[in-house]
C-alpha cells in the first residue's frame, strides 16, 4: 500500500505561482508513474501533468501546457507540480496519484492509477 502526502495549496493571485508537492510512503516509488489531476466544483476531475516511471517523459493537458512542470525527486520519494503565470480557471481541489503498472507510455486517465492522494485546495484569485 502507497500513502501519498499533498502539500503546497493554497491562495494567489492571478499571475503568480504555487508549487505542490506529493510525498509517497513506501520503497517502490521510483517504479510508478506519477501523475496530477485536478477537480473543480461541479466538474469531472480532469488530468492536469504525468510523469513517466522513469522520469523521461511528461505529459500535459492543453489548458497547462507551458505553464506547469511536473518533476519528481526518487532520493525523496516525491512527485512535484511547479505552476506559473496560473489563472482564476485553475482553481480546483489538485490531487497527485500512482500508477503501479510500469506501463510503456504515460497514463493520463484516473482508471490507471492505483493510488491517490487526499487532494489540496489551489484557490486562483483574479
Amino acid at each position: 500500500q502507497v500513502q501519498l502526502v499533498e502539500s503546497g495549496g493554497g491562495l494567489v493571485q492571478a499571475g503568480g505561482s504555487l508549487r505542490l508537492s506529493c510525498a509517497a510512503s513506501g520503497r517502490t516509488f521510483s517504479s510508478y508513474a506519477m501523475g496530477w489531476f485536478r477537480q473543480a466544483p461541479g466538474k469531472e476531475r480532469e488530468f492536469v501533468a504525468a510523469i513517466s516511471w522513469s522520469g523521461g517523459g511528461t505529459y500535459y493537458a492543453e489548458s497547462v501546457k507551458g505553464r506547469f512542470t511536473i518533476s519528481r525527486d526518487n532520493a525523496k520519494n516525491t512527485v512535484y507540480l511547479q505552476m506559473n503565470s496560473l489563472k482564476p480557471e485553475d482553481t480546483a481541489v489538485y490531487y497527485c496519484a500512482a500508477d503501479r503498472d510500469r506501463r510503456a507510455g504515460i497514463p493520463i486517465v484516473t482508471t490507471q492509477y492505483d493510488y491517490w492522494g487526499q487532494g489540496n485546495q489551489v484557490t486562483v484569485s483574479s
